[in-house]
Order: C-alpha cells, then structure tokens, then sequence
C-alpha cells in the first residue's frame, strides 16, 4: 500500500518490526513524510520526529489520555517521547532503531488520533 490514504487507513494499519537480526530499514525518504504527515490532524515535523501537544479540561483527562496512549504503545511496540503536566501532553514519535522516521510513527500518531473521534 501506498503512503497515500486516509487517518483511518493509518489508524487500521499495525506497526512492523524495522530490523531483522542485524538488518534495519531505512528511515523514511521526504516526500513519503510529507505525504504521511498530510494524514495527521496538527502533527508537525521536527528535524527527526513529528510531534503535537494535546490540551485537557483538567489533570484527570489528562493521565487518562496518558494511559489510552500507553495501551497503544504496548499493543503496537511502540513508543512515544511523553511529556505530561497538569492540563497538557506532548508526544513525539521517531524510530530510533533508524534514527528517523518509519511508517510505525505515522501508524501510531494516527490512532492517537482516532482517540478523539470516538
């Protein structure tokens, strides 16, 4: 499948191992995060990462966002950078086994996404 398509295809999609044995992919080229990013609602690119700040009515619904984005980073193996305050999160995703961007951000920025559409 192409880097072409919707949020939901993003959000539909599973992450994938980036190396096998001591073989890794390369991170993604310009044109495929650029289209990737299109995708995304307010994500923005970063020199290696894209990132977006998520703002919340009070600290409640801020750790409860912090831990539906912890169960994705589980079920997908895939992890974000967080920082967490009282009303506010921001998340970063990079691939650091490629020292870039892979497809995996994109997927899991994506069903961060589908989070506030449900």
């Amino acid at each position: 499948m192409s880097a072409m398509g919707t949020i939901s295809d993003l959000a539909g999609r599973q992450c994938k191992p980036c190396s096998e044995g001591s073989v890794r992919a390369p991170a993604l080229p310009q044109d495929e995060v650029t289209a990737l990013l299109q995708q995304l609602d307010g994500w923005e690119l970063h020199e290696r990462h894209i990132g977006k700040t998520f703002e919340f009515k009070d600290f409640y619904q801020t750790m409860a966002f912090v831990n539906a984005v912890a169960w994705i980073s589980h079920r997908e193996n895939h992890h974000p950078e967080l920082s967490v305050s009282y009303r506010r999160c921001c998340l970063e995703y990079s691939t650091h086994a490629i020292s870039g961007l892979s497809e995996n951000d994109f997927i899991c920025a994506a069903k961060v996404d589908a989070l506030f559409k449900i």
